[in-house]
Parts: C-alpha cells; structure tokens; sequence
C-alpha cells in the first residue's frame, strides 16, 4: 500500500476545480526581483565597506564589524519607520538572505509584541523567528569547524 490515500470522484473534482483558479506564481519574476534587490543590499554594504577602509582608515579585515552594524541600523530604522516591509513584500527572498533580513525579524518581532512589555513582550518574542536562524547558524559554524579541524588533522589543509 502506497500510504496515499485514494480520493473520491467528488475531492478529485475538487482538487481539479481548485487548482484551475489557483493564481499562478511569477516563479523566474521573483526570483530576478529577489537577486537584484539582493545584489543592491549586498553592494551598498561593499560600498560602506570601501567607505570605512578610505575615509575611516580602517582595514580590510576590520571593515567587517562597521559595515554590518550600519546596515543593521538602517535595517532597523526602515523596520520601524514600516518601508523595510513594504521592499520585503516587492522583493521577497532578496531582503531576507543578507544581514538586513535577520535584522528585520527581529525588530518587527519587537515592535509587534512592545504592548506586553520589555521583558515577557520584546525580549521574549525578538528571538521566536530568528531564534532558528541563530541555532542553525552556530551549528553549521560548529560542523564547520570541525571538518576543518579533521582536515587539518590529516594534513589537508
């Protein structure tokens, strides 16, 4: 037995029925939408970055922590002021890959939940969306480095 359950003339009519009037995705649309808007974040930041190393004399190493705290902070600020939401709609995937994205979640996340308070509210509530995005990253950080400690080990690297 397949373990697919067999519908009867009546749900197949209906599935039928339903999947005629379902609105068709602009898969390839959006997804040229998701890489240029993503490429734009992604090359403001490069533009800050080069911004920080010029005129703030820092170096390629440390121009990191800047960059990505500046572009937090504008990603906040678009959150509250209610545009971020409005790209993220245009856009879809492109805001939510680079660092403005995290960002984003949990701001909206806070500013949804600010009535219930500072503590239960904001702090409890920030971390419900990007709480897995920060488990998975310090995971795939840990296997990481544990393959590259074993390559290291056997003379790979």
């Amino acid at each position: 037995m397949s373990g697919k359950k067999e519908l009867t003339p009546v749900q197949q009519q209906y599935q039928d029925f339903a999947k005629d009037r379902e609105p068709k995705r602009p898969v390839v649309k959006n997804c040229i939408k998701a890489f240029f808007v993503g490429g734009a974040i992604c090359t403001f930041g490069q533009f800050l970055q080069w911004i920080f190393i010029t005129y703030f004399n820092f170096k390629e190493e440390t121009a990191g922590g800047p960059t990505s705290a500046v572009l937090i902070i504008i990603s906040i600020l678009l959150t509250g002021f209610g545009v971020y939401d409005h790209i993220a709609q245009w856009a879809g995937a492109g805001t939510a890959v680079p660092v403005t994205g995290f960002a984003n979640t949990m701001a909206s996340a806070a500013i949804e939940h600010r009535t219930e308070g500072y503590v239960l509210g904001v702090g409890g509530n920030m971390f419900k969306l990007s709480g897995s995005v920060i488990v998975f990253g310090v995971f795939s950080a840990f296997v990481v480095s544990i393959i590259k400690l074993i390559l290291k080990w056997i003379g790979v690297m």
